[in-house]
């Protein structure tokens, strides 16, 4: 402990900032914990790269591990260089970013993952709201790649994808034994070309999907006053755009003073927490909104921001099985202050909290730090919320273009 405590003080404190220790260990941490000899092979690997005289003085002098033996990193990677036999498609660079993403996926954890420049770029876009695919949120379920959420108006909704179908193939080839990042690599792709997906839909057959890709650009609120005097608000995803767009909606409601309002949540998988806290804090005056749980029993809680501008409007929240993560986070907390009724279908159910760390290269590691709680201390995560009024959505619903679940709220709404 006290060399990780005293390695971790260098890197702390030199110009390598925001390097990620297990970069030094996964990757570089070799034939030196033996001693001998053997240091000198490592000293050769440790120099090529920019690390500080400190932290190589402290690895190469370290006692040994008694229970790892880092000399078999060097020693698999050794082999698959003179043995693979494809070896001169390989760079060591994809054998190094593979490495990495094997530390991360050592975890278990579907979303403690490491990206690479490409898929850090990539998932900068996503949370921008433009890039190229089909639309559609992409998790793991009880180890199966499942859809969270065809995005609103997008490729994968339009050719009927639907939250919960479970993705067997991409393009005829298996997804099982693929990480998600190798999931969702194959289905993305340049605009105009084409994807098939073979889903399994509850207990139905497999049936292949083909879809054709698109720029995918998203406006993560929509709003639309009613002639029936409610408003509602669609919010899609929390990314950079949505606490701008939802203040401008906010105003509106302000000014026209509706009945009532809806807030649709559905299909929408998440992402930013700090942008939950900020639009539950619309409703909520006082109190926790979130609670984190982190190692050690060690506990975060995010409270309301004091506006509340809409908590005398009745509410009527919309929820699916595409309802994840952050759309939770706001749900949860305007059920357990009984600031809204919850309508709909039980949500996906992921409790957990992930940070962004940038990594050397313009590499990312996104990593659970914490699980999240509602208000009232529930604990979602696999199980989802559960509506106050559960309302199906069928097939026949939806290609008849039919919405029950609007309907109900409306309902609720009048009276």
């Amino acid at each position: 402990m006290k060399f990780m405590n005293k390695l971790k003080d260098i890197f702390k404190n030199s110009s390598l900032t925001g390097i990620f220790l297990a970069f030094v260990f996964g990757t570089l941490a070799g034939s030196f914990f033996n001693g001998g000899n053997d240091n000198n092979i490592f000293s050769t690997k440790l120099n090529s790269l920019a690390y500080s005289s400190e932290a190589k003085e402290l690895i190469l002098n370290s006692s040994p591990s008694e229970e790892i033996d880092f000399d078999l990193y060097w020693e698999v990677w050794d082999k698959i260089k003179s043995n693979y036999v494809d070896t001169n498609q390989l760079t060591d660079k994809e054998l190094f970013y593979g490495s990495l993403r094997g530390l991360a996926e050592s975890t278990e954890d579907p979303y403690t993952t490491f990206m690479d420049p490409d898929e850090t770029k990539e998932f900068t876009d996503d949370l921008a709201g433009t890039f190229e695919g089909i639309g559609a949120e992409i998790g793991i379920r009880k180890d199966i790649p499942t859809v969270i959420a065809p995005l609103d108006g997008m490729p994968a909704q339009k050719a009927g994808l639907r939250a919960g179908d479970k993705i067997y193939a991409v393009d005829s080839e298996p997804t099982i034994g693929l990480s998600l990042n190798e999931i969702i690599k194959k289905i993305r792709g340049p605009k105009d070309t084409e994807v098939t997906l073979t889903i399994i839909r509850g207990e139905e057959k497999p049936n292949d999907i083909k879809i054709t890709r698109s720029i995918i650009v998203t406006q993560s609120v929509k709003t639309e006053m009613r002639a029936d005097g409610i408003y509602v608000v669609k919010v899609s995803n929390f990314n950079n755009d949505t606490q701008q767009l939802f203040n401008v909606a906010v105003n509106d409601i302000l000014i026209k003073n509706p009945k009532g309002i809806i807030l649709d949540l559905r299909n929408n998988p998440g992402g930013y927490l700090e942008t939950s806290v900020s639009l539950a804090s619309e409703w909520v005056e006082e109190g926790p909104v979130v609670a984190e749980q982190f190692n050690g029993n060690r506990r975060n809680e995010y409270p309301a921001r004091g506006k509340a501008r809409l908590k005398d409007f009745p509410t009527v929240v919309l929820v699916n099985q595409g309802s994840a993560s952050a759309s939770e986070i706001l749900a949860g907390a305007l059920r357990d202050y009984k600031l809204a009724k919850i309508v709909g279908e039980t949500t996906y159910g992921k409790g957990s909290v992930q940070s962004l760390s940038d990594l050397s290269g313009g590499a990312t590691l996104k990593i659970t730090v914490a699980k999240w709680l509602t208000p009232a201390g529930d604990y979602i995560n696999d199980k989802g919320l559960e509506p106050d009024v559960v309302v199906e959505m069928t097939m026949d619903d939806v290609d008849n273009e039919r919405d029950p679940q609007l309907d109900k709220a409306l309902e609720i709404l009048k009276k």
